[in-house]
């Protein structure tokens, strides 16, 4: 474990040591600040209208303001997430230090968890931005704390598959560009593949719609856990996880 929390540790330093978390944190907070705006102004707006018209409006909180805002935020960590996994193995490439890394008395599963962790890290810096917007509804409102606290866990589950899948590209390239923009487009289409059942209702497009992790957060986004939701984050975080350790034993061997 100490080889673990030494790798993550070093991987969380360098992304602070670098501009790449700053500018993270200012896109995802000026992104989710303005989500969380358009989406409480359009809730003050419907519930002011409402009263003057004498209409009943449904004051869910949870349904018309955080939903949403969970729903957003998974867009905008498509583009953020690549931006996080793409220097964990072709940085070290890189800057040729891969092959330090590799001859290292250190497992090739305790470099994949320990960076792994670092960037969930990272991406758990992100999602505690979210934290202040959402705190600001205790003050004006009382919205349930279990299903914010759900969609956070959805969150972290569907990131931690994203990443898994981004820190295998980057074993496969030294290049960080082409590695983010792979990572993007793995993400992509994990993301659109539950709209395919969109197109047609046959058992084909439901195996291929059951692969989106898309489908599996709006579960979450609603502040229910199922446990099929649950297994296939995991199962994906962990074939995302074997299939980077298997890249870096190839590694091992071709150094």
């Amino acid at each position: 474990m100490r080889n673990i929390f030494a790798i993550c540790a070093k991987e969380l330093k360098g992304y602070f040591a670098s501009p790449i978390a700053y500018l993270l944190l200012t896109i995802f907070a000026v992104l989710f600040g303005f989500f969380f705006f358009a989406a409480v102004e359009f809730f003050a707006s419907a519930s002011m209208e409402s009263q003057m018209s004498g209409r009943a409006f449904p004051m869910n909180v949870n349904q018309q303001i955080i939903a949403p805002l969970f729903s957003n935020a998974t867009v905008v960590f498509l583009f953020l997430i690549p931006m996080i996994s793409m220097r964990l193995f072709a940085e070290e490439k890189r800057q040729g230090t891969m092959e330090l890394l590799l001859t290292s008395p250190i497992q090739d599963w305790e470099i994949v968890i320990g960076k792994f962790l670092g960037a969930m890290l990272m991406y758990t810096a992100l999602l505690g931005i979210t934290a202040l917007d959402i705190g600001l509804l205790y003050i004006y409102g009382k919205p349930a704390w279990a299903p914010i606290l759900t969609g956070y866990l959805g969150l972290l589950l569907q990131g931690g598959c994203l990443l898994a899948i981004g820190a295998y590209i980057s074993t496969t390239t030294k290049n960080q560009i082409v590695a983010a923009g792979a990572t993007f487009g793995v993400c992509l289409l994990l993301y659109v593949l539950s709209w395919t059942t969109d197109m047609a209702q046959t058992t084909a497009t439901k195996v291929i719609s059951y692969l989106s992790v898309l489908s599996h957060f709006e579960p979450f986004s609603k502040g229910l856990i199922d446990t099929k939701d649950v297994v296939f984050y995991l199962s994906f975080i962990f074939f995302g996880l074997f299939l980077t350790t298997k890249s870096l034993e190839s590694l091992r061997w071709r150094a």
